[in-house]
């Protein structure tokens, strides 16, 4: 089991869209680095942070679970979809994506501000400058700190 956190603009799709639909695939998807750990690494049960970006109070704002491995994303097969990708096709998928599950909302939003100031999450992708994946992996002790501040809230 491994955990991640996948970012989302909550007015494209947020936590409560997903607690709406129970489950939905992560689709969309058009980064090689995000593909890669999508295609390879994440896995059947693992843990993902849900964290809202490009909106006014961006953070992690739930939690969800991996329902279904990777598949190829078939939205890229699909020339009506805003995800199409013309050198993309069934027999040679370029882009893939899982199937998560709403878990819960998190107690109210660890904003990145509050995690920058972490310093357990000093090594963590989303708080370094200039990192713009939409998945990336959160060690074990990295997944607790940010559980454990969303219990005891700071004044940041």
């Amino acid at each position: 089991m491994a955990y991640w956190l996948f970012k989302t603009e909550p007015d494209t799709f947020s936590i409560d869209t997903l607690r709406t639909q129970t489950s939905s695939c992560w689709e969309g998807v058009r980064n090689y680095q995000a593909r890669n750990m999508l295609r390879d690494e994440v896995k059947l049960g693992d843990w993902v942070l849900i964290y809202h970006s490009s909106c006014k109070k961006v953070g992690v704002a739930g939690i969800a679970k991996v329902v279904k491995a990777a598949y190829p994303d078939h939205f890229a097969f699909d020339a009506e979809s805003d995800y199409y990708d013309s050198k993309s096709s069934p027999d040679n998928p370029r882009w893939f994506m899982v199937d998560i599950e709403f878990v819960r909302k998190t107690e109210r939003l660890i904003s990145l501000a509050v995690m920058k100031a972490m310093p357990e999450l000093a090594d963590m992708p989303l708080v370094k400058r200039g990192n713009r994946l939409s998945v990336m992996p959160v060690t074990e002790s990295q997944w607790q700190a940010i559980l454990d501040k969303e219990r005891r809230p700071s004044q940041v």
